[in-house]
């Protein structure tokens, strides 16, 4: 009944004044097939083998979200627990300290066909940050482009924060060399103070506090915000054993991080495949010929 119901009770859903509801005497309208209604015994065999298939679809559905909810549990106690220190083990800077250069952009005069067809410098958006590498952009634009706005080139493996609007907080890396629009901040690591790759883990592990500084009804953040953001710096006094240190984390954190995307990527994929073959059987198996397509019941089927 259950099974059924999920793909014939919606058409029966009264959606006048902008409130849907499904009312009572709709509900008894709603046609049920019963295979060989005249053998009981066969009926229920038959219902109950359609249930057991639909449920084995559902199962396998509910599991693969159950996994990739379990993965990011770990991710994030580990994440927790590598960037959590004992007293005496690190020193806080600030990002500033870490920081060599500090890079903003421009966006290019929309609607000048110079500055985009054809272009091939590659150009960030906030909507592109999104706590991961960035190895290609969306939107390219030209030399000239370039030379008549504030878009300056960014090189590669810079800490990149957006710093306007919704995305603010949000952080990446650039693999490649790019230029930006103005709601970019990218901080180019001084490697020999800290390393990129540490310096991305723990904004990104901030990202609701660096978020909470935003100032303004849309919540902007600044250079001075970021780069007076602080970060905990293992063995400060020691530089080769506090990088050594800094490595370590990131290639756990990286470990973590990989396979962490590969599942948000891989498993939704798996997820809607066994969605799409739930609906598909479910619709196979809950086909029946002969059945009224709009309510109504055989003659003497009806309920009371």
């Amino acid at each position: 009944m259950y099974y059924w119901l999920t793909t014939e009770a919606k058409k029966y859903v009264y959606s006048g004044m902008g409130n849907p509801k499904l009312m009572s005497h709709q509900v008894e309208k709603i046609a049920v097939p019963i295979p060989c209604p005249d053998n009981p015994e066969k009926s229920l065999a038959i219902q109950a083998e359609i249930v057991r298939i639909l449920d084995a679809f559902t199962s396998m559905t509910t599991e693969l979200t159950a996994e990739l909810n379990m993965r990011k549990k770990q991710y994030n106690y580990y994440r927790d627990q590598l960037l959590s220190f004992e007293e005496g083990d690190f020193e806080w800077m600030t990002l500033g300290y870490v920081t060599k250069k500090w890079y903003s952009g421009g966006t290019p005069t929309a609607g000048k066909p110079e500055f985009y067809e054809g272009g091939n410098i590659p150009w960030l958006r906030t909507q592109e940050v999104k706590f991961s590498d960035v190895s290609e952009t969306e939107v390219f634009i030209t030399p000239a482009a370039l030379k008549n706005s504030s878009a300056k080139w960014i090189p590669e493996n810079c800490v990149i924060i957006a710093i306007s609007g919704a995305t603010a907080g949000r952080s990446a890396i650039n693999k490649i060399p790019l230029t930006t629009n103005q709601h970019c901040g990218c901080l180019e690591i001084d490697d020999k103070k800290a390393l990129y790759r540490y310096v991305f883990h723990w904004v990104s592990f901030n990202y609701e506090n660096i978020k909470a500084l935003g100032q303004g009804a849309r919540g902007d953040l600044n250079s001075t915000i970021i780069k007076n953001f602080r970060l905990p710096v293992p063995y400060a006094n020691e530089p080769e054993k506090s990088l050594v240190e800094q490595a370590r984390i990131v290639a756990i954190l990286d470990k973590f991080d990989t396979l962490t995307t590969s599942l948000q990527e891989g498993l939704p994929r798996e997820i809607e495949l066994r969605q799409k073959q739930y609906e598909y059987y479910r619709e196979l198996l809950l086909s029946f010929p002969q059945f009224p397509s709009s309510g109504g019941v055989p003659e003497g089927r009806g309920g009371s």
